[in-house]
């Protein structure tokens, strides 16, 4: 027991050995007049401390005002520009933060704070961060470009590196297509703006080709006035562009023909469906025949296996 106890008192000593390191025992702390004494030994110093703190707080205070103020002011000026809405909303916050983070540093400054070694430290960590995030960094810049460039617009029916669909969102890092038969794609912008981009419905009207084959035995000329007659009579079509029936090629087995009229983009499945069934509607009734191909079996008589 007296172990114990004696234990006791020489952890009660060195507690109060490591209070006094200040030069303040630690009963002092509740002593008005020490804490009195320590404000007045030290009013320089905590009086330039404060000075410091409320510059340090109203440089802050006018930092997010102004942050705020330039963010709106860019905002308008890409709104007026008609940049795309989210390229528009990503540089306002990134012009905001530039702001604020300009006005950190001076108030890191007013504390003697050196910004120069801060803003290597900075530099190291974006370059270590660019490392690691590269494929991120990459998809960013593409999508940046893409907003920017404006290759194709929500809503636009596009083929990008053989993937088809309508745009349904541009992203900062993925572009969202949807597929005529309701299948999400989501597609990566750095594939995106690196592949062939095909924007399929970027005009307003389109050319609507349908290719037939007629037999070789139909008169040339008989067989252009009866697929004129089809073209012109299919529906939907656009009334004040011509149409055209082009000879291809001797083909094979056939001879081969392009009928082309025009149509709305937006009718152009529509357009084309009236056109293929007014070719075959007419031929038939030409009496044209389309070749096809066809297999011949010979059988060997039973005289001939003998």
């Amino acid at each position: 027991m007296d172990e114990t106890q004696e234990q006791v008192d020489q952890a009660a000593t060195d507690a109060a050995e490591q209070s006094t390191e200040s030069g303040v025992e630690l009963a002092d702390l509740t002593d008005p007049g020490a804490i009195a004494k320590f404000f007045e030994d030290n009013a320089d110093l905590i009086s330039a401390f404060v000075a410091k703190a409320a510059g340090a707080i109203v440089l802050l205070i006018i930092a997010l005002f102004i942050a705020r103020i330039v963010g709106g002011l860019t905002r308008r000026a890409l709104d007026k520009a008609n940049l795309d809405t989210t390229l528009s909303k990503f540089f306002a916050k990134l012009a905001r933060w530039g702001v604020l983070l300009l006005f950190a540093l001076a108030a890191l400054s007013i504390f003697g704070i050196e910004t120069a070694s801060f803003g290597i430290v900075l530099g190291s960590a974006g370059l270590a961060i660019g490392l690691a995030f590269q494929g991120t960094l990459s998809n960013f810049a593409a999508g940046v470009m893409l907003l920017v460039f404006r290759p194709f617009k929500v809503g636009q029916v596009v083929d990008v590196g053989g993937v088809k669909g309508k745009v349904d969102e541009i992203g900062i890092f993925t572009t969202t297509l949807d597929t005529p038969d309701n299948r999400r794609l989501i597609l990566p912008n750095g594939s995106v703006f690196g592949a062939t981009i095909e924007n399929v419905s970027h005009h307003a009207t389109r050319r609507v080709d349908v290719a037939v084959g007629c037999d070789y035995s139909a008169d040339i000329d008989t067989t252009r006035g009866v697929l004129m007659k089809a073209a012109t009579e299919t529906e939907g079509r656009l009334q004040n562009e011509d149409v055209a029936v082009v000879l291809l090629d001797l083909g094979a087995s056939s001879v081969d023909w392009s009928v082309r009229v025009w149509a709305n983009s937006a009718d152009y499945w529509g357009v084309r469906q009236a056109l293929t069934r007014q070719v075959k509607m007419h031929l038939d009734q030409a009496g044209i025949g389309i070749p096809f191909p066809q297999m011949d079996v010979h059988l060997p008589s039973a005289d001939a296996l003998g």
